[in-house]
């Protein structure tokens, strides 16, 4: 029998650790992006357009996505989670307030 090919750990190693930065850049990234909705409606007091439906799914998408890193004990997926809820909760709260 044939031994069985392997990669090199530090190749794999590598290739994870750069998918791990370049997903936590994203998730900086994204949520930077996001800054400025919640700024035009909390500053400028502006929430037309703005769905509390769809912000709603957001909020609950990251609440289970948080909970699921945590059980995970991955810090990748649960601390952009915690960015996440509160500006989703921002969003929704401001959209309500501002409508």
């Amino acid at each position: 029998m044939a031994p069985t090919p392997t990669f090199p750990l530090t190749e794999t190693a590598h290739s994870e650790t750069t998918l791990r930065r370049l997903l936590g850049g994203m998730s900086i990234f994204t949520l930077l992006m996001t800054v400025p909705q919640a700024l035009t409606i909390w500053v400028g007091h502006v929430a037309g357009g703005v769905s509390v439906l769809s912000w709603s799914a957001y909020l609950l998408s990251a609440l289970l996505w948080f909970w699921y890193g945590v059980n995970k004990g991955d810090k990748n997926i649960y601390l952009p989670c915690i960015g996440w809820i509160v500006l989703d909760a921002a969003i929704i709260a401001g959209a309500i307030a501002y409508r």
